[in-house]
């Protein structure tokens, strides 16, 4: 796959298109925070271009930072520079969204792990769900639980995993103490079919 040419005209924010259901409004948050921190806002923009696949109709569908796209969404930034990775405008609805599975270019998973349909996908970032365990994960990322690793949706995988083994309500009364259960769980030998993994040696 080549990367082309970024786009170097901005692209409207309420125009992109995701290409999950979720994401984690805890590393939204933080990436709000760290937008209104910059002081040079339009030499963020630069290094932070939004990588996206051109679908039916010319709409660009972002294939990753989702987090950062919602937060300047909800920052009010109106424009942002994306980088085109493939134009696939000539392919019907139903033959896109295949193309992209099938590329691990979408997660239709939604806030329960669950694998929807591709139409309960929102059309626009704003429209994004809160998962509580893509949160969790992003935080055990930052702690050191994993590594950060090339495999589409990593993060989702984690999320997964830790749905499975920490209760909702721990993680919504006391994410502290999910953290932490999480990062014991992350370095047990249950964790080590995941990407990243960064358990005792044997």
């Amino acid at each position: 796959m080549h990367v082309r040419e970024p786009i170097l005209h901005p692209v409207k924010t309420s125009d992109l298109r995701p290409t999950q259901i979720t994401v984690g409004m805890h590393e939204v948050r933080a990436k709000r925070e760290s937008w209104q921190a910059q002081k040079d806002k339009s030499e963020f923009l630069g290094r932070h271009m939004v990588p996206v696949i051109l679908g039916p109709k010319q709409r660009p569908y972002v294939i990753d930072h989702h987090h950062m796209a919602r937060a300047l969404h909800d920052e009010g930034q109106r424009q942002i520079l994306v980088s085109v990775i493939m134009d696939l405008h000539m392919l019907e609805s139903d033959a896109f969204w295949v193309f992209l599975d099938h590329h691990g270019w979408c997660h239709p998973y939604d806030a329960k792990g669950v694998r929807r349909g591709f139409d309960d996908i929102p059309s626009r970032v704003s429209e994004l769900v809160d998962d509580p365990y893509r949160s969790l994960a992003g935080e055990l990322r930052k702690a050191g639980g994993f590594a950060k690793d090339a495999t589409p949706f990593s993060e989702f995988l984690w999320a997964d995993f830790l749905r499975r083994r920490i209760k909702r309500r721990v993680v919504d009364r006391d994410f502290d103490k999910a953290l932490s259960t999480a990062m014991t769980l992350a370095k047990s030998t249950d964790a080590r079919f995941l990407p990243g993994w960064c358990g005792p040696s044997a």
